[in-house]
């Protein structure tokens, strides 16, 4: 019997084939253009925070922390962008540093021992905490997927 996929010139495809191949290169067109428009909107949101920032004359802690949140986003998005896997390192990263902003400015604000302080430290420990036993899992029990992310974030980052 002869295999249905394979098709001679001027046999037509099956429906379902051409929808599927369409709705891939659609979905693939998309993907790419939402990646740039995240990208763009990283970009964009960290130049209006420096530039205002600069009209200040001078950066709180908090707007430094601000701005390694931009930096790790598009680090995310650029990697998302070579290897098509969101390390979800990255997204604990974003927290913390979300978080730590929350606490400075929390202390700042309140200059005074809380329990809103004790509730931050408890977070940012937790996804610390996650972070190890991320890292400890994909070390100790690396899939095949997982170490052609490295090699495919470590090509993207290498220098020459």
């Amino acid at each position: 019997m002869e295999n249905p996929k394979k098709h001679g010139p001027g046999t037509p495809r099956p429906a379902k084939e051409v929808v599927e191949r369409a709705g891939g290169t659609l979905i693939g067109w998309f993907h790419m253009l939402a990646l740039f428009a995240i990208g763009g909107a990283i970009v964009w949101s960290a130049v209006f925070a420096f530039i205002a920032m600069s009209h200040q004359g001078h950066a709180t802690v908090g707007d430094i922390l601000l701005l390694f949140i931009y930096l790790e986003l598009g680090a995310m998005v650029g990697i998302y962008f070579k290897t098509n896997h969101m390390p979800v390192r990255f997204l604990i990263y974003v927290a913390m540093t979300a978080l730590t902003r929350m606490l400075i400015g929390f202390i700042n604000v309140e200059h005074r021992p809380d329990e809103g302080i004790l509730v931050i430290s408890a977070a940012i420990l937790l996804l610390s905490t996650a972070i190890l036993v991320l890292r400890y899992g994909s070390s100790k029990f690396p899939s095949s997927a997982t170490a052609q992310d490295r090699s495919d974030i470590a090509d993207t980052y290498k220098t020459t």
